[in-house]
């Protein structure tokens, strides 16, 4: 496997100029390797083991990037659109220079854990049918969600199109009339169900009998508006949806939506053990 890289390639790679300017830096002496000035833009050099710097500045080296986005509503989960933003442009220009992508989707209107990387090995085997990734939502739904709900998706409910869903794990974390004080709050629930209802647009339609569930469902599939369909599927409406947990990633509470950061070393070994046995 070849560990060198040629110096006006790696630079380039790292969004440091196009091919022409990053050729003339060099030649300008910007560009020392090892503490020695260098005029070769072809010179061969081990990103990992040669130190390089630019005007004095150590430049650390990375082909791939992993990020864990709390995806916002009202932005689209793809590289590029020619309508909405897209969660590549919530990200720095040191993470887009790499061409991330998001693995997977997340609906327009849906928050959440997204994982963004140019890992495509990783993406791959993440979003392969043959893995089954759990992944876990919240969401606050309009009707109430009972047991039998809970045993139709545990056995699989049929979607509009005639297919049948995979086993999925549903659990009611709390319930409310309209706006009123939630109950089920022994984990905190209730409060998230409320906090849930400040970001529904349609929260002064309902009826104010109307009765609401915030529950949490995990899939092991990824239809197209699977969560929402499914629901539909029993009768009753998702207003609100988030995911919470992909395979091993959980969302990180401490990131408002909108916000992100890398993976920690952690969570990256924790999906690479992921990948090798496909479960946590």
């Amino acid at each position: 496997m070849k560990t060198t890289i040629r110096l006006d390639k790696m630079l380039g790679n790292l969004g440091y100029g196009t091919r022409s300017g990053i050729k003339q830096l060099i030649k300008q002496g910007a560009v020392t390797v090892n503490g020695k000035t260098v005029k070769d833009h072809g010179m061969q050099i081990n990103p990992n083991g040669d130190e390089v710097a630019l005007d004095g500045e150590t430049i650390q080296y990375r082909d791939t990037v992993y990020v864990l986005l709390h995806k916002p509503a009202g932005v689209v989960s793809a590289t590029e659109d020619h309508r909405d933003r897209t969660v590549i442009d919530l990200l720095d220009e040191d993470i887009t220079v790499l061409s991330p992508f998001p693995v997977g989707r997340l609906d327009k209107d849906t928050e959440g854990l997204l994982l963004i990387t140019n890992d495509g090995k990783l993406s791959h085997e993440l979003l392969s049918p043959r893995k089954h990734v759990p992944k876990t939502y919240r969401a606050l739904v309009a009707g109430a969600v009972g047991q039998e709900d809970a045993e139709a998706f545990g056995q699989g409910v049929t979607l509009d199109d005639g297919y049948v869903t995979m086993p999925a794990q549903l659990r009611v974390l709390a319930t409310a009339k309209g706006q009123a004080t939630p109950s089920g709050d022994e984990e905190g629930h209730g409060t998230e169900l409320t906090e849930a209802l400040k970001l529904v647009p349609q929260l002064a339609e309902l009826d104010t009998n109307e009765a609401l569930s915030w529950i949490e469902l995990t899939i092991h599939e990824g239809k197209f508006h699977q969560v929402k369909r499914m629901f539909e599927s029993v009768g009753k409406k998702v207003l609100y949806l988030r995911r919470v947990s992909m395979g091993p990633l959980l969302l990180d509470p401490s990131l408002a939506p909108g916000e992100w950061r890398e993976l920690t070393e952690e969570e990256l070994e924790s999906l690479r053990n992921f990948r090798k046995d496909g479960k946590q």
